[in-house]
C-alpha cells in the first residue's frame, strides 16, 4: 500500500474558492463528464445538505455530476446554484431534451461564528471554485470549506481551535481509495495510530488540553441547544467499480474514520456526512474498500488539523 495524493484520481477535479476575510468557503468535486455513482451516509444530528434524496439507493438517478461543501450553514444552500451554472456551461448533466439538468449534492458546515457572520458562500464563489477546478488548486489546510472550520467546542468558541480540510488517500495493486473532509467537529481530534490527542479543547491556561469527552460524559443535564455549529463533512473516493447501495455502505465504514480521530463524535450538535464516489471500474471487495475508507478518512482528519493556521483569533496546532 502506498500514498499516493487525492488528484491521482481520474474523473476527478477538485476546485477551492474562499472568502478568507469573512472566513467562509467552498471545496467542489467534479464527477467526470458523465456524472458517477454516489451514496451518502449522515450521522450527525444536525445536516444541512442539498439533494441528499438523490442517493438514497430507491432514488432514480444512477450518477450525480458533482458535490460541494461549504460553509455558511444552511444558508450556504445557495452556492451549488454556481455549481449548476458552471456545468450546464459545460454540457453536464441529465438530459432533459432542452437543456442537461446538473446532479450537485451539497453538504454545509457552520462557520457563522468565524469571521464575518453575513458573509455566506454563495453561487458566484462556488462558481469560482468549479472554474478552480480546472487547474486543480486543492490545498490541505484553511481553504475551501475548510477556511472557517474549528474543532473542539463543547464550551463554547473561547476554548476552540482551528482546524481545516485535508485529506489521504492509498493505492494497493489498480485499486485507489481516498479520502477528503472539513474538520468542524465539536470534539476533539486524535492521532487513530497512537490514540495521542492532537487538538482539543483549550484549558483555562489557554495552552493546554481539556478533555472534551470526560466534560461532556460528567454533564449528565438536559442541553436544549448544544452550541449547534458543528459538522464534519467527508467524501471517500475510490476507482472500485461500485453502485448507488453499495456506497451507501462503504460511507458507513468511512464513519469509523470519524469515529477513530473524533471524541465526541456524532452528535445532535453536528452534522456529520460522508458522501462516496466511484470513479472507475476497478473490481474490488466492497468490506476491503469499506476498511480503507475507514483509514484513509482517520488520516484525512489528522492531516486538516495538522495543515491548519491560526486564525480569527484561534490558534491551530502548529502555535502549541
Amino acid at each position: 500500500m502506498q500514498e499516493i495524493s487525492i488528484m491521482d484520481f481520474e474523473n476527478l477535479k477538485i476546485g477551492q474558492a474562499e472568502n478568507a476575510a469573512a472566513g467562509t468557503g467552498c471545496t467542489v468535486l467534479l464527477l467526470g463528464q458523465e456524472g458517477a455513482p454516489a451514496g451518502l451516509d449522515v450521522r450527525g444530528g444536525g445536516p444541512a445538505s442539498r439533494e441528499s434524496e438523490l442517493l438514497k439507493p430507491m432514488a432514480a438517478a444512477s450518477v450525480i455530476h458533482a458535490i460541494l461543501l461549504s460553509g455558511g450553514s444552511a444558508f450556504g444552500l445557495d452556492a451549488a446554484g454556481g455549481v449548476m451554472r458552471y456545468l450546464e456551461e459545460h454540457n453536464i448533466g441529465f438530459d432533459v431534451g432542452v437543456t442537461k439538468v446538473p446532479l450537485v449534492c451539497q453538504s454545509c458546515l457552520f462557520d457563522l461564528t468565524v469571521g464575518d457572520p453575513m458573509v455566506r458562500p454563495d453561487a458566484d464563489l462556488a462558481y469560482k471554485a468549479c472554474q478552480n477546478a480546472e487547474q486543480g488548486n486543492y490545498r490541505d489546510g484553511c481553504f475551501g470549506a475548510g477556511t472557517g472550520a474549528t474543532v473542539s467546542k463543547l464550551l463554547g468558541m473561547e476554548h476552540c481551535m482551528k482546524s481545516g480540510i485535508g485529506s489521504y488517500a492509498v493505492q494497493v495493486g489498480e485499486l485507489k481509495v481516498g479520502a477528503l473532509v472539513a474538520v468542524n467537529a465539536l470534539g476533539d481530534i486524535y492521532d487513530w495510530k497512537t490514540g495521542r490527542k492532537v487538538v482539543g479543547l483549550l484549558a483555562e491556561d489557554g495552552k493546554t488540553f481539556a478533555n472534551a469527552e470526560e466534560i461532556a460524559l460528567r454533564k449528565t443535564e438536559v442541553v436544549e441547544n448544544k452550541f449547534v455549529g458543528n459538522t464534519t463533512l467527508g467524501v471517500i473516493v475510490t476507482n472500485g467499480c461500485f453502485q448507488k447501495a453499495q456506497l451507501c455502505k462503504i460511507a458507513g465504514m468511512g464513519h469509523d474514520g470519524y469515529a477513530r480521530a473524533i471524541r465526541p463524535v456524532h452528535t445532535t450538535a453536528d452534522g456529520d456526512s460522508i458522501y462516496a464516489v466511484s470513479l472507475g471500474n476497478v473490481q474490488a471487495d466492497q468490506d476491503v474498500v469499506g476498511a480503507l475508507a475507514a483509514q484513509v478518512m482517520a488520516e484525512a482528519i489528522l492531516r486538516a488539523v495538522q495543515a491548519a493556521k491560526s486564525g480569527y483569533g484561534f490558534p491551530a496546532v502548529s502555535d502549541l
